[in-house]
């Protein structure tokens, strides 16, 4: 059997390549997984539970004033916190701090209020 002769290093041809890494892209639910946790409470049971006792509570019936909208189907409608929760456990589960809101005026109306009192 004949001898293996030695591999010269390959280290020193490389390019360093550190600095030409792209930035990390991350999609808007990787940001909210990361940067807000409290996102993942709205796909557990106890919220799904709880948005059935709003909707049952305002007889499926949009609280915004002037509005009114009913509807049995619940993928109309939006069980909303009346004071933005921001991640405080105890505002995001308060009974007394949901309503009902139709998707219209909660995507529409409701983000505008709340941008507007985040200005004033």
């Amino acid at each position: 059997m004949g001898k293996l002769k030695a591999v010269g290093s390959t280290l020193t041809r490389l390019k360093p390549t550190m600095g030409s890494l792209a930035p990390v892209e991350r999609s808007a639910d990787a940001y909210r997984r990361l940067f807000k946790p409290w996102h993942k409470w709205y796909k557990s049971a106890r919220w799904r539970a709880l948005r059935v006792l709003v909707f049952t509570r305002d007889l499926y019936t949009c609280q915004w004033p002037g509005c009114g909208f009913t509807s049995a189907d619940t993928s109309r409608l939006v069980a909303d916190h009346c004071e933005p929760h921001r991640g405080d456990e105890r505002l995001f589960w308060l009974f007394a701090n949901l309503q009902t809101l139709c998707k219209p005026c909660h995507d529409s109306r409701k983000q505008r209020a709340e941008r507007a009192a985040l200005l004033a």
